[in-house]
């Protein structure tokens, strides 16, 4: 197990090393010089050429990438071009708001998946099964931001059960924090909820046609037990892999729910910093959540791991 956690844990470095190079050429490279973004086009050469030696712009690319990376390292992001505050105290505040989302959506997604994808994989071709298919084939296919849209015009105008936008923050409490982000956590777990539930599915489907299902049956056991006691555990290493990278997009991937809610979230963080030409907020908040994404993957390696021992085997 040791030596299979030592491989995975190599491979997370490279690839952080990797994606930290590629996420910083492509925003660089994008047009627009954010002192000018700044001063406005009537700003004169001198005052443009300070403020580029005030924010770092006019270091070399090479020397930039470094001083970010050594920086990071150290758990320092830099200083907002545009709002001259640091970009961990930034990130810090609106990793409570996309946290907390991710982690509610989430749950969302698996209290209504694992329970469907069961049912369905339990009565295979009949009505259950294909109205629970027919529905997770809707929810895959309607984006999310529309499911945001519907959920605002019904329970926030019509029946004024939620606010339409915005956070109270968590100082107002638990339950205020958590009836705040319903509405965008539902429209974020919807959609994750049809694909895992469809996965789910596929899964058992799979294990119920395996020799030591039917064997379970012939000791004696019913299609219940067997499918509790044997079929859901052998079927969770793909649904692992979903939930896994289904939380990474849920904190990644959130940009428009929160434009939609008017959340102080990162995503939100990640379209204001675009629109003023803050890269180096861009190019922080955009590390941290691929860091997330590749943090998770590895989490799920470990995860296959534990639930099948022939992965520890085969390294």
């Amino acid at each position: 197990m040791l030596r299979y956690a030592l491989k995975r844990f190599l491979s997370l470095l490279i690839s952080l090393a990797v994606a930290s190079l590629v996420i910083f050429v492509v925003i660089e490279v994008a047009p627009g010089d954010p002192a000018s973004f700044m001063l406005g086009l009537n700003a004169q050469p001198e005052t443009l050429a300070a403020l580029r030696s005030e924010l770092g712009l006019d270091q070399s690319r090479p020397e930039r990438y470094i001083e970010w990376v050594g920086g990071m390292l150290q758990g320092d992001f830099g200083t907002s071009y545009t709002y001259r505050t640091p970009v961990t105290e930034m990130i810090g505040d609106r990793l409570w708001v996309s946290v907390p989302l991710a982690l509610y959506a989430l749950f969302l997604s698996v209290v209504v998946a694992f329970p469907a994808g069961i049912y369905a994989a339990s009565r295979r071709g009949r009505a259950g099964d294909i109205g629970v298919m027919g529905a997770t084939q809707l929810g895959v296919a309607v984006p999310n931001f529309w499911f945001a849209m519907i959920l605002v015009l019904i329970f926030s105008i019509n029946l004024r059960w939620f606010s339409a936008g915005g956070f109270v923050g968590w100082d107002k409490g638990l339950f205020a924090g958590l009836h705040a982000l319903t509405l965008p956590a539902i429209a974020l777990a919807l959609p994750q909820a049809a694909i895992l539930a469809r996965v789910m599915r596929s899964a058992l489907l799979d294990v119920l046609g395996e020799d030591f299902m039917r064997t379970a049956r012939a000791k004696g056991l019913t299609a219940r037990q067997a499918l509790w006691r044997h079929g859901l555990r052998n079927a969770l290493i793909p649904v692992l892999t979903i939930i896994g990278l289904q939380f990474s997009f849920l904190l990644a991937g959130s940009i428009i729910i929160e434009q939609v809610f008017y959340l102080p979230g990162l995503g939100r963080l990640v379209f204001q910093s675009i629109s003023a030409r803050d890269l180096i907020v861009v190019e922080s908040v955009v590390m941290l959540l691929v860091f997330s994404v590749i943090l998770v993957n590895f989490l799920v390696d470990l995860a296959y791991a534990a639930v099948d021992p022939r992965l520890r085997a085969r390294t």
